[in-house]
């Protein structure tokens, strides 16, 4: 199933695409190592129309680079909506349902050696698990033949420091999920 681009493109099947600057669709190559994805664009990524590129994008991607030892550019990085929520609020399910088929198709189409959840709402959405993400982070889930593993977002990184050895440690499960045996 191929994602057509130029159609999430000009998406508006939800109420976001009056208020967003541009869709956010994704970016990196097929195949990637992990597909990183995250809940919603926020102003910079809805500005430059990449996701993760503000301060918290710039943490967890050293974070991989240190514990996973994958660079940015071997990651195909996304979000659970392609388009900012106003005000950085919590996607609404209906809006997380309109972009679901449109996540879907990129993981079908990119087909990661693992996927790495990141926040809530996409250990949620993509991974199927409840709770708080202290009960959940770093478990691994099986999607299909694809591994997958949620840790904390990045920002509650930057507000709560002590989270970054957290999510280091899920990281590590990551590692382990990605190393040639």
């Amino acid at each position: 199933m191929a994602v057509d681009l130029s159609a999430m493109l000009t998406c508006t099947r939800c109420a976001l695409a009056s208020s967003r600057q541009r869709v956010v669709p994704g970016s990196g190559p097929a195949r990637p190592v992990v597909m990183v994805i995250g809940e919603a664009p926020g102003r910079d990524e809805d500005e430059g129309g990449e996701p993760f590129i503000g301060r918290s994008g710039r943490l967890l991607f050293s974070l991989i680079a240190e514990e996973v030892g994958v660079a940015r550019d071997a990651c195909f990085v996304t979000n659970v909506v392609k388009c900012r929520p106003p005000g950085n609020r919590t996607p609404r399910p209906d809006e997380i349902s309109a972009c679901r088929a449109w996540l879907l198709g990129q993981f079908a189409d990119v087909r990661p050696r693992c996927v790495l959840a990141v926040g809530a709402t996409a250990v949620r959405e993509v991974l199927g698990l409840v709770g708080s993400m202290g009960s959940v982070h770093g478990e691994v889930v099986a999607m299909g033949a694809v591994p997958g593993v949620g840790t904390y977002h990045p920002a509650a990184a930057l507000r709560t420091p002590s989270l970054v050895d957290v999510m280091r440690a899920d990281l590590r499960v990551v590692r382990a999920l990605v190393e040639p045996t």
